[in-house]
């Protein structure tokens, strides 16, 4: 029987040959890439991203708000006849105590901060969906590599097995079998492609570029080994506590704020039951009376004691809420950042296992199902199963990659990082 030696550990495949091979078999894909590298996406984004816009209108807002602190009542002005033989003019104004002005300010700048932290907060979560968007683009793309190796393997196979099953040196179990895995791979493969692309309409929506043809800078299955380091130094230095881990986070930051603006209110509704001072001047009805000017002064008295007391109740329960959201998200926070750290710890332990024992293994099986097919000792049946088996464990390798690197990039989120 005849035995083609074709076969190829696709980890141990040349970039020359890989590139070869991709030109004969996407001759329809090569065109001009764009490549785009993680730390240029993660600058464009943040400078052009429609949510960091908001936020800054919203911080511009409340800073113009803050200029208008300072806020008196509109003065009244009246037209009287004291005597009832002539009009006078007049102007009354009342102002509150400095007091109030100085809550009112205090409060206008807790809404600037609290602003500022809603910018943090919409920039770091900016961050992290342009990481999660590049990653998703690497993984299809690294897919697709190791789907068309596969693809291109099993389709000589396929040919071959036809040839032999025509010379009668196979039987129709094989050729049916090697035919189906042909085709599964085959239908991998255009998955995968498929997941590129939205990989990359993803990647560019955010770019700006949707329907741009982009590429990663860095190859996913090389990240390996130094995603391995990373993550252990990582997990080396992370606090004990669950509190002085996300302490640095900025949606906790902006939860905290927001209890500080609650607060801010509540002594402002309290400021504003104190009396106001009244002032006011009037023309004299006769040229020649003893008083030259007509001045009055007086106290505006806060005697609806009910809209008061509503206003504080109403400002003690939004500080009530605002206290509870905090403890809420600090909960919350802490039970995603134990999940964090618990994904992060167990796809080190896989990846691990992957870089020392799982491709070294996949590697020798290819290798040693290859030299035995050749020398006749194993049948094609065999030789499938031994291949499929290499495959998925360098797939597995890959997809733990990921894995891996999506739960450092949650928990770097979760830490403000």
């Amino acid at each position: 029987m005849t035995k083609p030696a074709f076969l190829v550990p696709p980890f141990r495949l040349g970039h020359k040959r890989l590139a070869g091979l991709l030109l004969v078999l996407l001759p329809g894909y090569i065109r001009a890439q764009q490549v785009v590298r993680l730390d240029s996406a993660e600058a464009q984004v943040l400078r052009r991203h429609p949510r960091l816009r908001q936020a800054g209108a919203d911080i511009e807002e409340q800073r113009a708000l803050k200029r208008g602190s300072f806020a008196p009542a509109n003065p009244d002005f009246l037209v009287s006849a004291p005597t009832g033989e002539r009009w006078a003019p007049g102007v009354v104004q009342t102002l509150d105590l400095p007091n109030v002005y100085r809550r009112q300010a205090q409060a206008a700048q807790a809404g600037v901060v609290l602003a500022e932290r809603g910018l943090a907060v919409s920039r770091a979560t900016v961050r992290r969906d342009v990481r999660l968007a590049y990653l998703a683009l690497q993984f299809a793309e690294v897919q697709v590599r190791q789907l068309t190796y596969q693809d291109s393997l099993f389709r000589v196979l396929q040919t071959t097995t036809d040839r032999l099953f025509a010379a009668g040196e196979v039987t129709s179990l094989q050729r049916i079998s090697t035919e189906a895995e042909a085709r599964q791979v085959r239908n991998q493969r255009e998955q995968a492609l498929l997941d590129r692309r939205a990989g990359q309409r993803r990647l560019g929506l955010l770019l700006g570029r949707p329907e741009t043809d982009l590429t990663t800078a860095d190859d996913l299955r090389q990240t390996g080994p130094a995603l391995a380091r990373a993550g252990a130094e990582l997990l080396a230095a992370l606090p004990t506590q669950d509190s002085a881990a996300v302490a640095e986070s900025p949606t906790l930051a902006y939860y905290t704020q927001n209890v500080a603006l609650s607060q801010s209110g509540i002594s402002l509704v309290r400021a504003r039951r104190t009396p106001a001072l009244t002032v006011g001047y009037q023309n004299q009805a006769f040229a020649n009376s003893a008083l030259r000017y007509r001045l009055q002064f007086g106290v505006s008295v806060p005697i609806w004691f009910w809209t008061y007391r509503s206003q504080l109740q109403a400002a003690t329960a939004r500080g009530q809420a605002a206290q509870a959201r905090l403890q809420d998200q600090r909960l919350e926070l802490g039970t995603q950042y134990q999940q964090a750290l618990a994904d992060t710890r167990k796809f080190a332990a896989s990846l691990t296992y992957y870089e020392q024992t799982g491709l070294p293994q996949a590697t020798a099986i290819i290798s040693q199902s290859q030299r035995l097919f050749r020398a006749g000792e194993i049948s094609y049946l065999v030789l499938i199963q031994s291949l499929n088996q290499a495959f998925t464990i360098q797939s597995t390798y890959l997809t733990t990659i990921r894995d891996y690197r999506q739960a450092l990039v949650e928990l770097t989120y979760l830490r403000g990082q």
